[in-house]
């Protein structure tokens, strides 16, 4: 009996070969590209995966906390970054040899479900990363109870007899039969719970599953606070909190309005452009910064702008709107306050 049960875990290991393989290097690839292919380690560089982490910011369900404390401490950021990669082709790389499978498992469920959390609400048109995340979650679950069969270094140690392969706790972090009697309910209610979670998330990044459905990767959002004048400064929070997060919005225009509608200072792109360094203070290590025709507020940025307005007769009885123009046409508007 004992022997039949090692034959039915070992070929459920086998089946899952496929998925064992595709999972591994979906996770071993990100520290291919991250290390070997191109530098995205480097704080400094173009592509620095910091500033990808950034983007996750403002619409993270659960772990916002984390993200924001990590982008406004770019040293622990750094820190993060290198160590979520050494995991990830930890897990990803022992994963594809199948050795210590189900310890590694559970990395892919950690994993995944960070993915899922931190940046399932990213995707302009297939929802790319919710749908990593979930089906992630879903592969080191089943992977956790499969193990790895034939062609596998789990498989090889157990072939081998090894005196720690005999051991309880290697079942537990390799392969082989689990010596739980009843496994049925413990998969059930998994399996309903990654269900939930899947069908949760669906509905609070995207309304996938009722009501009016909703993308927050089309098109840029940028919300604006704290809009004050004081000592003929105008000063005010930008924060990008929607929109594609492979490009940033262009802002080609910033306008202060009076009560009538009367512009009073008028910004065009290519004064933002130029705009100088210290009249924006970023907050995040993903920076707003002047482009070639433009300002460019990156997806999750949040910087305070500060514009002069001694050149102007400002009322202090008057009401004041400021304005932000996108170069799609969008426009944002706040009421500032004196």
């Amino acid at each position: 009996m004992n022997n039949l049960a090692n034959k039915s875990a070992n070929k459920a290991g086998l089946f899952t070969l496929s998925l064992r393989l595709v999972v591994g290097w979906t996770y071993f690839s990100a520290f291919w590209r991250r290390v070997v292919l191109v530098d995205k380690l480097d704080p400094e560089g173009a592509a620095y995966i910091g500033e990808k982490f950034n983007h996750f910011l403002p619409n993270a369900l659960g772990i916002k906390p984390i993200i924001e404390h990590l982008v406004t401490h770019p040293e622990q950021l750094w820190m993060a970054m290198v160590a979520f990669t050494i995991v990830e082709a930890v897990v990803g790389l022992f994963i594809m040899l199948g050795l210590f499978t189900r310890l590694m498992s559970v990395g892919v469920f950690g994993l995944a479900a960070g993915i899922l959390l931190g940046s399932g609400w990213i995707g302009t048109t297939c929802l790319d990363e919710w749908q990593i995340g979930v089906l992630g979650i879903a592969a080191g679950f089943t992977l956790f109870f499969s193990g790895s069969g034939a062609y596998s270094l789990d498989q090889l140690l157990l072939n081998k007899k090894l005196k720690f392969t005999q051991n309880r706790w290697f079942v537990w972090l390799g392969s082989g039969e689990l010596p739980s009697r009843n496994l049925k309910p413990v998969v059930l209610v998994g399996s309903l719970g990654i269900l939930f979670l899947t069908l949760f998330t669906n509905q609070v990044f995207h309304g996938g599953v009722y009501g009016k459905l909703h993308n927050k990767s089309v098109k840029p959002k940028i919300e604006i606070s704290d809009a004050t004048i004081e000592n003929n400064i105008l000063q005010f929070e930008i924060y990008r909190t929607e929109g594609v997060d492979v490009y940033g919005s262009f802002l080609i225009g910033i306008q202060l309005l009076d009560s009538e509608g009367n512009i009073l200072l008028e910004k065009t792109g290519e004064e933002l452009a130029q705009l100088p360094a210290d009249q924006i203070s970023n907050h995040y290590v993903t920076h707003v910064k002047p482009g070639k025709h433009s300002l460019i507020v990156p997806l999750g940025a949040k910087a305070d702008l500060a514009l002069d307005l001694r050149a102007i007769d400002l009322n202090r009885a008057n009401e004041y709107t400021l304005k932000l123009i996108d170069i799609s046409g969008l426009e944002w508007e706040s009421k500032v306050k004196i």
